[in-house]
């Protein structure tokens, strides 16, 4: 893999909200700057997904300086939300990690969050991601953290693997859903110049700078099946990922990484694994 290279970078403001492209993005110990630092609780304060309101597709998250931002969605009139102030968190949910948020202060982006969705909401802020929540202690080595990701720092994929998987795809009983864009399996990085499903055997990654340890393997769930632009769901690459063969078994694509060193990773930095 000695000409795979950073093909792209994105982070989510607001966690499930689209996707937001960069050009280049610091690393922190809990991953990329500004990604999932928001995110939105029902009335019980568990996390609000794609996976319940694959509707969340349509809205999206533009990070302003010092943390805040601009939600916009079709039909609606954006709206800012600013870092709120320290202190006052509440308790929230996310996958069954208990965790401090604190809530956004400004009524009406509650309102217009929930207007989106149809449904009540609230949009909380993680404001300590060096304490507030521990990367899972069966993947984790002392002290390390994470934001409102699913569980990991960092996702990683590879275009050659998307590849792979879309001429499963067009030889499967559903090759009408294909090919399938990347932005369905909302990655942080996307690395070309590799072979295909190349990124499964890996245990390291250095992009450009900063140097990666891989966790695991990234379980994949029904928001893959999820259009990012309308906000349809089909059956691919659920179908084929469980079609195909492969070490294990289970439905992943792509893998998880925890950043072993701070910098910065820019579009077309060089990658090495091992």
């Amino acid at each position: 893999m000695g000409n795979a290279r950073l093909h792209s970078i994105s982070i989510h403001p607001v966690k499930a909200f689209r996707s937001l492209p960069l050009r280049e993005v610091v690393v922190e110990p809990w991953g990329p700057a500004g990604d999932r630092r928001w995110m939105l609780v029902d009335d019980g304060g568990r996390v609000v997904t794609q996976r319940r309101h694959p509707r969340l597709a349509l809205a999206a998250a533009e990070l302003l300086p010092g943390g805040g931002v601009r939600l916009s969605a079709p039909g609606a009139e954006p709206v800012m939300a600013s870092v709120p102030a320290p202190g006052g968190t509440v308790p929230v949910e996310l996958f069954g990690d208990k965790v401090e948020a604190v809530p956004a202060e400004d009524d009406a982006v509650h309102a217009w969050c929930s207007a989106h969705l149809g449904a009540a909401v609230r949009l909380v802020h993680l404001d300590d991601p060096a304490t507030r929540r521990p990367v899972d202690p069966a993947f984790a080595l002392p002290g390390e953290t994470v934001t409102f990701a699913d569980g990991y720092p960092l996702l990683l994929t590879t275009t050659a693997s998307l590849d792979g998987l879309n001429s499963l795809i067009a030889a499967g009983d559903h090759a009408s859903e294909g090919p399938l864009p990347m932005n369905r399996f909302r990655p942080n990085v996307v690395v070309e110049g590799t072979e295909p499903w190349e990124e499964e055997r890996w245990t390291r990654v250095t992009v450009g700078e900063v140097a990666f340890r891989v966790a695991k393997p990234s379980g994949r769930c029904v928001v893959t099946t999820t259009d990012q632009e309308s906000g349809r769901r089909g059956k691919e690459p659920l179908h084929s990922l469980a079609a195909r063969q492969r070490p294990g078994g289970g439905l992943v694509f792509g893998q998880n990484l925890v950043p072993l060193s701070p910098g910065t990773i820019r579009v077309g930095d060089p990658v090495e694994a091992e």
